[in-house]
């Protein structure tokens, strides 16, 4: 069974197995459209999925490069703002709690 919304001129926007409230029709038939909206969901969840996992990446790639920078002494944690410098501590000392996987921020006291 497959519950459909669709918007004002007719376009399919969301289809469920489980009924919802802004369902506007049902059927048990699988149309051409409703196969090319799934196709399409599909698609367009792996997407998202896919720059998910990217902006995942990329944040360890940014944590890397500040620490790579105050390393060198180009930027000191206190030239960040308070909320940045709290999440960059936050997640070095999770690391630090994971088993001793690459510190983002060392030991060495001078770098905060």
């Amino acid at each position: 069974m497959f519950f459909i919304e669709r918007d004002r001129d007719g376009r399919i926007v969301r289809i469920e197995h489980a009924s919802f409230p802004e369902a506007t029709e049902q059927t048990t038939e699988t149309t051409v459209e409703i196969e090319e909206w799934l196709k399409a969901n599909t698609l367009r969840s792996a997407n998202l999925q896919q720059l998910q996992q990217s902006d995942l990446d990329m944040v360890r790639v940014l944590e890397d490069l500040i620490e790579v920078l105050m390393s060198k002494g180009v930027i000191s944690i206190t030239d960040l703002p308070v909320a940045a410098q709290n999440k960059l501590l936050n997640r070095a000392k999770a690391r630090r709690a994971l088993g001793g996987l690459e510190d983002l921020i060392g030991d060495d006291d001078r770098l905060i």
